[in-house]
C-alpha cells in the first residue's frame, strides 16, 4: 500500500513539474496572429511599441472593413440585405469570441493585450478581404 502511494506521489510529481515548464517557457511561444509571417508589426522592438502597432493597425483595419461593408450596403437589398446583416453581426460574434478564446491563453501574461489586438486586426483583415470577394464583382458592376 505504501509502494502505490510513494508511486502515486511520484507521478503527481512528475505531471506537476511538466505543468510547471510547459507553463514557464509557455510565456515565450508566440501568439498566432502576433507573430504570423505576414503580421504587420514585426519590426517594433519594445512590447509598447508593438502594442501600439497593433492598435494603430487594428484601427485602419476596422475602418477599411466598415468601409467597404457601407459600400456593399449600397448594392444589395431584400434577402441580400437581410443575410447580410445577420451574417456580419454572427461574424462580430465570432470575432470576438474566437479572438478572447486566443487571448485566454496568455491570461495574466503581459502580452494579453496585444494578442488581442493582433488577432482582432488579422481577423478583421480576413473579413475585409472575404466580402471583397464576395461583393467586389458586383460593386463593379454598379461602378460602370
Amino acid at each position: 500500500m505504501k509502494e502505490v502511494a510513494e508511486m502515486r506521489c511520484g507521478i503527481l510529481g512528475a505531471c506537476l513539474w511538466c505543468v510547471s515548464v510547459l507553463a514557464f517557457f509557455g510565456s515565450y511561444c508566440s501568439a498566432q496572429h502576433m507573430n504570423a509571417k505576414d503580421g504587420p508589426c514585426q519590426k517594433p522592438a519594445s512590447g509598447a511599441e508593438e502594442a501600439a502597432c497593433f492598435y494603430d493597425i487594428y484601427m485602419k483595419s476596422d475602418a477599411e472593413l466598415n468601409q467597404f461593408y457601407l459600400r456593399v450596403l449600397t448594392v444589395v437589398d431584400g434577402d441580400e440585405l437581410v443575410k447580410l446583416k445577420v451574417a456580419q453581426r454572427l461574424w462580430i460574434q465570432f470575432r470576438d469570441a474566437n479572438c478572447s478564446a486566443e487571448t485566454e491563453l496568455y491570461r495574466g501574461g503581459s502580452a494579453a493585450s496585444m494578442v488581442k489586438l493582433a488577432c482582432l486586426e488579422a481577423v478583421t483583415r480576413d473579413r475585409t478581404e472575404e466580402l471583397k470577394v464576395m461583393y467586389g464583382w458586383r460593386l463593379e458592376k454598379w461602378s460602370k
